[in-house]
């Protein structure tokens, strides 16, 4: 880590990168001193003294007690704090909302779920729902605390800009949302961003998750779409137009089901929500509410129900066979499953585990795992890159 003595470098800049090499420390290994701060990021204890002053000047670190494990004066413990300071996520699911707002050390302030059929309501009442809810949500944190963001995750395309080329899950196509939100919370004084659902859910399991120290990452999204949210190397891979991740219609079944792409047996055909909930609950009929039907399907398979089990077993092989082509394609160590995959994981994943066995070549291959962060892990990676800003070293305003 560069010091902020050596007088080649911008000073300011320096110190922003020290700040947050300070607090990703801090994050880590909490409850550490200032002298195991110094030690592992290679700054002078100078300098992360006057780091760590600022910091707590500013409420995002604080002291906590002493420890005497160690030689020498008992040392002053340092801890996360950010009890001032929130992001803000937003989930837009097709039939659902779901907001979270986070503290810095990741402490979930509130987390809603408000039923909405956004995939019929249209573009326009999303976001005038949004609006609301991110009124609600500012309202409910309280003046004691300051939103220093504000990121929607959507499913589908989302370019740089935070427009929406194309949601078929939502019935999307050519939607400036960000802009929208933007325009819609016009008394608001955060920034406001949008992102693919996937991304802010694979950023949730990285920060959030039981594996945050993989540096190679995958998160497959649940629901009507089926995406994938990337890391490669610890960071998050985009693409070219910032489009990396749309696996929905990774074709794995020439004779499979008709998707709304115009082809058969795509990913999404497959193994999308509403494809699970037909082939499991024939009788269901058109689904507003997903929840219900999926929490149905659990009650069915832990009562042996024969057809349901079955299914779920055919479902597990297909998610194997899609896990073994990423796991082809990007050589990732875990592949992270949420949403209704999540859901159904206990009789989805001995199948899935077994199909991927096998189509490996060299083992010990990825591991397929079950999200533990639930419907919320898009919002909560919402609030989390609402953090970025202050996580990479620049101070609050104010």
């Amino acid at each position: 880590m560069i010091s902020i003595d050596r007088p080649t470098a911008d000073l300011g800049d320096v110190r922003v990168t020290n700040r947050a090499a300070v607090l990703r420390h801090v994050r880590r290994h909490a409850p550490c001193s200032r002298a195991d701060v110094a030690a592992h990021t290679g700054l002078n204890k100078a300098t992360v003294s006057s780091l760590v002053a600022e910091l707590i000047e500013h409420g995002l670190l604080r002291e906590t007690g002493l420890t005497e494990n160690r030689v020498g004066r008992p040392a002053t413990m340092l801890v996360l704090d950010g009890s001032r300071y929130v992001g803000l996520g937003l989930r837009v699911g097709a039939d659902e909302l779901v907001a979270v707002a986070a503290g810095l050390g990741g402490d979930p302030v509130l987390t809603w779920r408000r039923a909405f059929p956004a995939a019929t309501a249209g573009p326009e009442e999303t976001v005038k729902a949004l609006a609301a809810l991110t009124r609600r949500a500012v309202n409910r944190i309280g003046a004691d605390r300051t939103v220093l963001g504000l990121t929607v995750a959507v499913a589908g395309l989302v370019d740089p800009d935070g427009d929406v080329p194309a949601a078929p899950a939502l019935g999307w196509r050519g939607v400036p949302l960000a802009a929208s939100v933007r325009r819609a919370l016009r008394d608001r004084d955060f920034p406001v961003a949008v992102d693919t659902e996937a991304n802010l859910a694979v950023l949730a399991e990285r920060r959030h998750g039981p594996y945050a120290a993989t540096t190679d990452l995958v998160h497959l999204t649940g629901g009507p779409a089926i995406g994938a949210g990337l890391i490669s190397g610890g960071r998050l891979l985009r693409g070219g137009r910032g489009f990396a991740g749309d696996v929905g219609h990774l074709p794995l079944a020439a004779d499979g089901p008709a998707c709304d792409c115009g082809r058969r047996g795509c990913l999404t055909a497959l193994l999308g929500v509403d494809a699970v909930i037909r082939r499991l609950l024939p009788g269901a009929g058109p689904v507003t509410d997903h929840l219900p039907e999926v929490e149905r399907i659990q009650v069915l398979a832990r009562a042996g129900d024969e057809p349901v089990r079955t299914g779920l077993t055919e479902i597990g092989r297909l998610l194997g066979q899609a896990t073994s082509v990423l796991s082809g394609l990007l050589d990732p160590e875990v592949v992270v499953v949420g949403g209704h995959l999540a859901a159904l994981a206990p009789w989805l994943l001995p199948a899935a585990h077994a199909e991927l066995a096998a189509r490996t070549p060299v083992p010990p291959g990825v591991r397929l795992e079950a999200s533990t962060l639930g419907s919320a892990a898009g919002a909560l990676g919402g609030a989390t890159a609402a953090l970025a800003t202050v996580e990479a070293g620049r101070l609050p305003a104010g």
